[in-house]
């Protein structure tokens, strides 16, 4: 077969120039019409030359690449497609196949710009079979060496089939929300193409608002979406837009939730749009089926009915119930190609096993079930990991599960109790405790394409392991990295927190963690493993011995301990200390106030709003109860001090005396519980919920300014009779949140800022000041190691501590200061060791 042979290109490709000067593509500033695009995809073409070569084209949603891809298929060039982001995927390309041409794209930033050709070789040493044209990643394995061969008719039918059932027109105008090297955001470029429609061409996210203002700017009537995207539509608040020229939205790339097409159904009935829900595979170029928008609502677990020119046929599966969906039709590929050598194969395959099992319903509607190759056996039960994503969405619970013939291993999106999880899948699926592994995570792994990442799924899974195979010394001591450092980490939270089951994947603020236990959790943690990671709180206990870094010289004396430890230990006893006269040192309870922000966004915020609440709730009262306990014991046995019913209530600052009296003692604790309930309150509201989870950061700023305003006193009411504290409270939230240099450089320029004038004592500010620059840049402090094990029970006590000392050192700061600090700080750690023992029995009960 001569290589050399011209011949003709895709029809869509070829034929641009017949829409005349109609809108072919539109970008935020510029308009590109089907003449002016029919000349520079020519002009491309000839730089490419008529012998035909293998093009490699790394592809973004730009007008150069759009041209290049425009080029190869008008010309006869078959095209290699692939993601310009990814060098890996495109180095294996390269090294696997060889092309003659790899095109990039131009200068960085310029959409409109000429796309960079590297000529490797002249004339091609490959050979083509004539219908050869495209060649694209199957889905999920961008960059692996299997690519799906398409010819020229598969290109065009499918575009054919795609225009027809949308009812594409030239008047249409769809904005690209995904890349065009991945088939479905190709097949959307196609089949507009097709029909002389626009291209709103853009590589903006739908969470941009940029995104949101060119769709309406350019009069973009659809747009295509991947499940992961309606994630993103209902952060970004997609049905409170106003989208007047919208028609249609289309879905494909994984299964859509039933609930989820119901929901984007009826919005768009009510707005005058339609959902299309679609199936599709690479190997059928596109687009197999497609579900008539009048059927969304009634049928939404359906996958619908056959492309024009398709057919479906299910061939039974033995053993199962359902059978496999094989799909005929003109945009079935040529075959798959692994090496060179298959480029000049013709047709190998006649119709697709699509590989799902599905059926047909009463109304002729195809049904999707399951996957037939994501089918593991364990304990020689055959597992369908399908249905046990869909077992576990019955439950609530958005999973993913993959799994060998040893192990189930499911990730699940949110704040989960896992353990309870694993056992249930367990039970239901009949298989021994120890073969399910359950692992919460943020999100759901995703490919680039929007679908799920399987492979990454199965990564999550424990790795068997023995002492021995780790390199580990059995005998090895603690803090060492021992391989009993799992129990270590096990029996430390077990009596840190009061729990007694501790699965592998738990953390310490899975098992319901906060910054009373932190501290106590974290000093034996220390002594235990050695140098702990900064995220220690939210690693799995598995990971956690592993992550921890065994002291050596000198360190085995000089020990990291975490800033906010040591502030709290240092606090409470400035704090005692400048209340008995010892010496004075005001501020460290402004400092306190900040690092209670700091923790309430370590340990406070992470999972779903409901459990989230609950746990909130729980931390308020680990801190309300034993101090209303304490007042109400000390107004029963003592009338020395006029504490009223306003202090057993907590509301003393807010209904109290102005002037100081006894019955201020407690300020610090009632504000602070006042604005643990306020945050508590505000994030229970659904939609400051997902607001706080879209912007982390921002969020604690935004907080920050209205506490500011209150600072300044721009607002007119006072309640509190104290100097307003919201404003430190959520700049220790935003310090937490922060992640970058900038970010803090930012934080700390308003702290500095804000505190001058803010109680009018210079001394006081740059106490609080330095105590946040240090929380702020200095994640921990060299501590002797062997003050570590003190200075911890004292930051844990602190508050009890700080609660009971009022009752200890009046009869002895006369004459006795020092032995006046001492006792109070060991009552309040007595108070403390009681308090835990007595919650410890209440949980069992």
């Amino acid at each position: 077969m001569n290589p050399s042979l011209e011949l003709a290109g895709v029809a869509l490709a070829a034929g641009l120039a017949r829409h005349g000067d109609r809108p072919a593509v539109l970008t935020g500033g510029s308009v590109l019409s089907y003449q002016e695009l029919a000349r520079r995809v020519d002009a491309f073409a000839a730089r490419l030359g008529t012998a035909r070569r293998l093009v490699v084209l790394a592809a973004d949603n730009s007008v150069g690449s759009l041209v290049a891809y425009l080029a190869a298929l008008a010309s006869g060039h078959p095209l290699i497609l692939a993601p310009a982001g990814n060098d890996a995927a495109i180095a294996s390309l390269v090294s696997a196949y060889d092309p003659d041409v790899i095109v990039r794209p131009g200068t960085a930033g310029d959409a409109w710009g000429e796309p960079a050709l590297e000529e490797v070789r002249p004339v091609t040493h490959h050979t083509f079979h004539p219908d050869l044209a495209l060649l694209l990643s199957t889905s999920g394995s961008t960059g692996s060496p299997k690519l799906v061969r398409l010819s020229r008719e598969n290109v065009q039918s499918n575009a054919e089939a795609i225009a027809t059932y949308l009812d594409i027109s030239a008047d249409d105008r769809a904005a690209t929300t995904l890349p065009m090297s991945y088939c479905y955001g190709l097949s959307v470029i196609n089949s507009h193409l097709l029909r002389g429609a626009g291209i709103v061409l853009t590589d903006l996210s739908v969470v941009d608002p940029c995104f949101w203002q060119l769709f309406r700017n350019r009069r973009a009537t659809s747009f295509a979406a991947v499940p992961y995207t309606f994630e993103l539509l209902d952060r970004v608040g997609f049905t409170d837009m106003d989208l007047p020229d919208l028609r249609y939205v289309t879905q494909a790339g994984g299964r859509l939730d039933p609930g989820m097409v119901v929901r984007y159904a009826e919005h768009g009935r009510t707005h005058g749009w339609e959902l299309f829900v679609m199936y599709g595979q690479t190997e059928a170029t596109a687009r197999m089926a497609y579900l008539p928008p009048d059927l969304a609502q009634s049928h939404p677990g359906a996958i619908g009915v056959p492309v024009p020119g398709g057919s479906f046929r299910i061939e039974p599966v033995p053993g199962l119930e359902d059978g496999e969906l094989v799909y005929s039709g003109p945009n079935v590929m040529l075959g798959y190609a692994e090496t060179p050598a298959d480029f000049a194969a013709g047709r190998t395959i006649s119709e697709l096993r699509t590989g799902d099992l599905a059926r047909r319903n009463a109304v002729g509607l195809y049904e999707v079930v399951g996957r037939r190759s994501r089918f593991v056996k364990i304990v020689g039960l055959r597992i369908d990991l399908g249905r046990v994503e869909k077992m576990l969405h019955a439950m609530g619970v958005q999973a993913a599960c993959a799994g060998t013939d040893r192990k189930l291993v499911a990730a699940v999106e949110g704040s989960h109790d896992t353990r309870l999880l694993a056992k249930t899948l367990a039970q239901d699926l009949g298989l021994p405790r120890a073969s399910v592994e359950v692992h919460a995570v943020q999100s759901l792994p995703r490919l680039a394409t929007g679908k799920t990442d399987y492979p990454a799924v199965l990564a999550l899974a424990t790795p068997a392991s023995t002492p021995a195979a780790s390199g580990q010394d059995p005998a090895a001591p603690a803090g060492t990295g021992s391989a009993t450092a799992p129990e270590d980490v096990r029996r430390i939270f077990a009596e840190a927190l009061e729990v007694e089951d501790i699965a592998d994947d738990d953390t310490f603020v899975s098992l319901g963690g906060d910054s009373l236990s932190y501290v106590a959790a974290s000093v034996r943690l220390e002594k235990a493993l050695g140098n702990l990671p900064p995220d220690w709180h939210v690693t799995p206990v598995r990971d956690l011995a592993e992550r921890a870094r065994p002291r050596r010289g000198y360190r085995r004396f000089i020990a990291p301990l975490e800033t906010s430890i040591m502030l709290r230990a240092v606090a409470i006893v400035v704090i005692i200390s400048t209340h008995v006269d010892l010496i004075r040192w005001p501020g460290t309870a402004h400092v306190l106030m900040v690092l209670a922000g700091y923790n309430f966004a370590r340990f406070q915020l992470a999972g779903d709003r409901l459990p989230r609440l609950r746990r909130q709730l729980h931390s308020v009262a680990r801190i309300v109860v034993p101090t209303v306990v304490f007042i109400g014991a000390v107004m029963l046995l003592s009338d020395k001090f006029n504490y009223t019913p306003a202090n057993l209530l907590l509301l003393n600052t807010m209904i109290g005396p102005a002037g100081w009296t006894d019955a201020w003692h407690f300020w610090f604790i009632e504000v602070l519980v006042y604005v643990l309930l306020a945050m508590t309150a505000l994030l229970a509201v659904p939609w400051v919920h997902r607001t706080e989870r879209r912007f982390p950061l921002a969020f604690p700023v935004a907080l920050v300014g209205a506490g500011l305003l209150a600072r300044y006193g721009l607002i007119g009411v006072d309640i509190l009779h104290t100097r307003p504290v919201l404003w430190l409270f959520a700049l220790g939230w935003a310090f937490a949140r922060a992640r970058t240099v900038p970010q803090r450089l930012a934080l700390s320029a308003i702290t500095a800022l804000a505190l001058p004038g803010y109680f009018g004592d210079p001394w006081r500010e740059a106490t609080i000041l330095a105590g946040i620059l240090l929380l702020a840049w200095l994640p921990a402090l060299p501590v002797p190691a062997f003050l570590h094990r003190l200075i911890g029970v004292l930051a844990s006590a602190s508050l009890y501590v700080y609660v009971t000392h009022w009752v200890v050192f009046p009869d002895l700061k006369d004459n006795h200061p020092v032995l006046a600090v001492a006792l109070s700080l060991a009552v309040g750690v007595v108070y403390w060791a009681v308090s835990l023992r007595l919650q410890g029995r209440l949980k069992r009960y």
